[in-house]
């Protein structure tokens, strides 16, 4: 799949061929409908990325034919085919159904039915029940076909964005702690670092949504919701550090407004140690969060538990600073350090993930 979806023969296509073609078969074949086209037609339209989207799709058309062909058998005893007919039926139909609030699939979908059955209705008995019939079918198949042949499993690519955003909030933490060496008045602020984690944060999400998507209607990966609900919590939690990030970063720059003096070197670099440790912390999470082993775990305690030193460290020296504005700032930025080594606990994610794994008997 990988070197034809080089050229072009993605899954999706694959699958929008064969659900086109599988309708097209049954509309002919079983049913022995003279247009099964509209059956092949239904079929390509619904085939989406997911399976939630298939169905999401499935169900407009549907409502917008049925709409559509009570719409024409209504009006279409007192039209005759015809440009003013046609202005009439359609400006009626998605009227009715925009005054009702249905979803703008639908709307358009009513005006093309209403066209439909106004055209051949009249000229075919039965024809407006074999629409809805074919569209049902057509529909049916797309989404079964979605489902069932290699469905789409997003966890990966969450996996994935849980360990760019984590191993980002590292280096934007480290970025910061680099700040502290530089707070003269021409100094950097860190915020476009932050704005850059925000938009992985969002990314991160996006990803996550996606697979919940996925995952919805989807009987071939129910055992996926699980691991998907842990990668989740993950998220959660790395979304609540970055908030911590931001936090730390309005503390330095309220740092440079209120200190009109450079801060002793031998605390700054206590306090940039404290940071560094800290950020080391965050690659560690994202990695034990993905890959969850006794490894990953004891390597997230140990950088919990060196973070926890050099903080201890900082905090202590608190008392040699005379500006009580300075201790204030400082002591923000030691708060949210601290807060993040307690969203990262190693128990916290093997919990969530289920580790250790139950031994076999």
């Amino acid at each position: 799949m990988n070197i034809l979806g080089r050229v072009g023969l993605t899954l999706q296509i694959t699958k929008t061929a064969f659900a086109a073609a599988l309708s097209w078969f049954v509309a002919s074949t079983l049913l022995q409908s003279e247009y099964p086209y509209f059956a092949a037609v239904a079929a390509i339209l619904t085939v989406q990325v997911t399976v939630a989207d298939s169905v999401d799709k499935a169900t407009h058309r549907i409502i917008g034919i049925i709409g559509g062909v009570l719409v024409s058998m209504l009006l279409g005893h007192w039209f005759q085919i015809g440009a003013v007919s046609i202005f009439f039926i359609i400006l009626l139909g998605m009227g009715l159904a925009k005054a009702l609030r249905l979803n703008p699939q639908i709307i358009s979908q009513v005006a093309i039915s209403s066209l439909l059955v106004l055209a051949f209705g009249q000229t075919r008995e039965g024809y407006a029940f074999e629409r809805i019939i074919e569209t049902v079918l057509g529909s049916g198949i797309a989404v079964l076909i979605n489902a069932l042949i290699i469905p789409q499993n997003a966890i990966p690519e969450v996996e994935r964005s849980i360990l760019a955003y984590s191993s980002l909030s590292a280096k934007t933490l480290q970025g910061l702690a680099v700040l502290l060496e530089d707070l003269g008045p021409a100094r950097k602020t860190g915020r476009s670092e932050v704005d850059a984690l925000i938009k992985e944060a969002q990314a991160c999400r996006k990803s996550l949504d996606l697979a919940e998507q996925s995952l919805k209607y989807n009987p071939l990966l129910t055992h996926k919701r699980e691991r998907l609900h842990h990668l989740a919590e993950t998220i959660v939690q790395l979304e609540s550090i970055t908030i911590q990030i931001r936090g730390i970063r309005r503390s330095l720059a309220d740092i440079q407004e209120n200190q009109p003096l450079y801060l002793e070197q031998a605390y700054v670099q206590r306090l940039k140690q404290a940071m560094e440790a800290t950020a080391h912390i965050l690659s560690a999470y994202g990695l034990a969060a993905v890959h969850v082993t006794a490894d990953t775990l004891q390597h997230l305690q140990d950088a919990i538990e060196t973070a926890r030193v050099e903080q201890a460290r900082c905090l202590d020296s608190l008392n040699k600073i005379s500006s009580l504005e300075t201790i204030r700032d400082m002591g923000s930025i030691l708060t949210d350090l601290g807060r993040m080594v307690a969203e990262a606990q190693p128990l916290k994610v093997a919990r969530e993930t289920a580790w250790p794994p139950p031994v076999a008997s």
